[in-house]
């Protein structure tokens, strides 16, 4: 039986907390990257506007926030660079150097 999407727990998801999985499930998601027509735009709680993109593993939908980084990690993404490190840790994920001038 699927899960209906209303079922599934929400998470969001910052850069800092991006873990080797969720990276996975992005690239797997959007192998060409995503644009405007993937990005979901809501308010948090503290009534501040979001944008994200989603995907879902098992119970949970996951909104990772859109961002520079995510989208130069999920470019440059192999998953060798993982292979060291559990599935859920958000350390293995480094931020790309990301030079202003460029965007």
């Amino acid at each position: 039986m699927k899960t209906q999407g209303n079922d599934l727990k929400r998470v969001i998801v910052d850069f800092k907390k991006l873990t080797p999985e969720i990276l996975g499930l992005l690239v797997e998601k959007y192998p060409d990257g995503y644009d405007d027509f993937h990005i979901i735009k809501f308010k948090n709680a503290k009534g501040e506007a979001v944008e994200a993109v989603e995907v879902i593993s098992g119970d949970t939908k996951y909104l990772v926030k859109v961002s520079v980084k995510l989208e130069l990690t999920m470019e440059n993404y192999d998953e060798d660079d993982y292979e060291d490190y559990d599935d859920n840790d958000p350390d293995a994920v480094q931020a790309p150097i990301v030079n202003e001038d460029d965007y």
